[in-house]
């Protein structure tokens, strides 16, 4: 839930900030090192995978906004008890701050509040896959913002290929026939949020010379403080509070949002962003797998397929050309 969609961390600096392996590391050790880090990557597709269901089964007990609010609250906590563990300082600067601001809304407060409120109309599994079209978005945007970017027929191949498979997913041939477009409409809207805070990030945060953790916690901070005035002018008190959405609400928000964002963390520094954005395609596999087996959700033959064209689609707007190649070892 965001490198292009490397969801929760808020920044897109250079990962030469981030912690090297010595050369001298004995063989041993980085065998084990890289066993750990494939188990982190698995735990975190999981999570972030799972991370719809529990979207569909809190909004059957709270309303949208108030899902989001608590997802956003717990996710604080955790990410302040890590910053206070590593004893990291907040970010610097009103202008820092400012743009975490922006940051916050445009990759916590929307996007979750969309996804939420999509899943009172459409299924969990379509939710994930909608997450999967961010790359496609980010390709589409970054040609327009990112002067460095230039697009490659490869590039330009898989955002067609792409938007086939998004069409395939919405079943267009049957003229979306039997499908909520609100609610399909508010998750693409989601993923594209995603894909301009990725953006405003990497053009407004990096270089700032505070830590990514310090960074990410601060910006689902302002997040939370930012449902936290929206929520209470849309919603009321639930008459009763039902403890299987209340659970899924706190992992929603302690799992999904805090501790996927360190894992997420850990994973960046030790392997790189673009290996670590690899995780984006396993989710709606895992989104899909859950909701029709705990769910009951139902699939007809187009929505895999369909996933399937997306996903391979958006791997090729990953490709970077050799110009890209050597502009920054680090990466």
């Amino acid at each position: 839930m965001g490198a292009v969609n490397l969801k929760g961390m808020s920044t897109a600096a250079p990962s030469r900030a981030l912690p090297t392996v010595p050369s001298v590391t004995p063989p041993a050790a980085r065998g084990r090192r890289a066993l750990d880090w494939r188990i982190r990557f698995g735990v975190l597709a999981l999570i972030w995978g799972f991370s719809f269901l529990l979207i569909k089964v809190g909004t059957e007990g709270f309303a949208p906004f108030q899902v989001t609010f608590g997802r956003l609250l717990f996710g604080t906590a955790v990410l302040a008890v890590a910053m206070v563990v590593k004893r990291e300082r907040l970010p610097r600067g009103v202008r820092t701050w400012a743009h975490l601001a922006v940051a916050a809304f445009l990759l916590n407060a929307l996007p979750f509040s969309l996804f939420a409120y999509s899943e009172l109309t459409i299924p969990s599994t379509l939710a994930g896959i909608c997450n999967a079209t961010t790359p496609l978005w980010g390709m589409v945007l970054s040609l327009v913002a990112l002067s460095e970017d230039r697009p490659t027929r490869v590039r330009a191949a898989g955002l067609g290929i792409g938007f086939v498979g998004v069409l395939t997913v919405l079943g267009a041939w049957q003229g979306f026939s039997g499908l909520d477009v609100t609610g399909t409409a508010m998750a693409l809207l989601a993923s594209f949020s995603y894909a301009v805070g990725w953006i405003y990030v990497r053009r407004t945060l990096t270089g700032t010379g505070a830590s990514h953790l310090s960074l990410a916690g601060s910006q689902v901070g302002l997040g939370t403080l930012q449902l936290a005035l929206v929520t209470p002018l849309f919603t009321s008190l639930p008459s009763s509070v039902e403890l299987v959405p209340l659970l899924a609400v706190i992992a929603l928000g302690a799992l999904g949002t805090g501790y996927a964002m360190l894992l997420q963390y850990g994973v960046v520094a030790e392997v790189g962003p673009t290996t670590a954005a690899m995780v984006t395609y396993f989710i709606p596999v895992i989104a899909t797998a859950a909701g029709v087996a705990l769910l009951g959700e139902q699939l007809s033959w187009n929505t895999p397929v369909g996933a399937a064209i997306v996903l391979a689609g958006a791997a090729l707007t990953q490709t970077r050309g050799p110009a890209r190649r050597t502009a920054d070892p680090s990466t």
